[in-house]
């Protein structure tokens, strides 16, 4: 299963060294080792750091990453010159994201062509669909995906919802080689719900499909249902919640810091490692 981690270059306390990092590489920098270690021996010293072995550490982790188009559009030249340094990239829409700061006044039309415009010139394969299901309905999701699709010459990714029922599962899975399941963080599928995975996946592979789990990073879930990608923020949120995460070898664990204040810089750079670790343990056994 590959774990994506979604806002690695816009989101947490990391952004500092993905900016340091690309600068580095655009400026002619000559290895992914020496770009690597140069930006981190920065980082590190703003920090205030001298652990040379974090530098290994990034070299090692390759991460998937998932972003948001909403968010990377604004500093896509820097931000997309990072690629080279992940294992594989997914592009979310950011329809519900641009939706809230717009109200319902948004031209879906100039949105998408935007968004067109953006994978066309970056030559993206891995994008999602607009699902507004709840926005638009259904009928007009599948004209932007069409039209979407017109324009990049490329299938995106469908995202199923629990309103469009198990009879568009099924074409959804026959027509694509790579679907997603959403609905999760919003908890339009509930935790007791979770079962209708299993019915789903199945069906997914008897057509060779892929499957994402959008946002689903329940631990025991990863292990009981097998879906081919998943994402998850929950990288970041030890940073923001007051703790550190652990990779043990099979499991994510939490310590909290009781009565001390987390260094913010170096409990993001902890957790991003811990989560690259869990990343490769889940891409080999889950």
């Amino acid at each position: 299963m590959k774990i994506y981690l979604s806002g690695i270059l816009t989101a947490g306390n990391l952004n500092k060294l993905w900016k340091d990092m690309s600068k580095i590489y655009l400026s002619g920098g000559s290895s992914r080792k020496y770009v690597i270690e140069i930006a981190v021996e920065r980082y590190l010293e703003s920090i205030k750091s001298s652990d040379k072995s974090q530098i290994q550490k990034f070299e090692s982790a390759n991460p998937y990453v998932l972003e948001s188009f909403f968010y990377i559009q604004r500093n896509s030249e820097w931000l997309m010159a990072l690629r080279p340094f992940f294992r594989g990239f997914l592009l979310d829409s950011g329809a519900f994201t641009y939706l809230q700061g717009n109200g319902k006044n948004v031209n879906w039309n100039k949105y998408i062509e935007s968004y067109a415009e953006f994978i066309n010139k970056y030559d993206i394969d891995l994008f999602f669909e607009l699902d507004i299901d709840s926005i638009v309905g259904i009928k007009k999701v599948e004209e932007y995906r069409k039209r979407l699709e017109e324009l990049t010459g490329k299938k995106s990714i469908p995202v199923w919802h629990k309103s469009r029922g198990l009879e568009y599962w099924k074409e959804m899975v026959s027509d694509y080689d790579y679907v997603a399941i959403g609905g999760i963080v919003t908890k339009e599928i509930k935790g007791n719900e979770f079962p209708i995975f299993t019915p789903l996946l199945k069906m997914a592979k008897e057509k060779g499909t892929k499957v994402h789990g959008l946002g689903f990073t329940n631990f025991r879930g990863l292990k009981k249902y097998n879906f081919y990608s998943v994402d998850s923020t929950s990288w970041v949120y030890g940073n923001r919640g007051g703790f550190l995460w652990q990779f043990d070898g099979r499991d994510m664990l939490k310590h909290f810091n009781k009565g001390m204040k987390l260094e913010a810089r170096k409990a993001a750079i902890h957790n991003y490692l811990e989560w690259c670790k869990f990343g490769i343990y889940a891409e080999q056994y889950l």
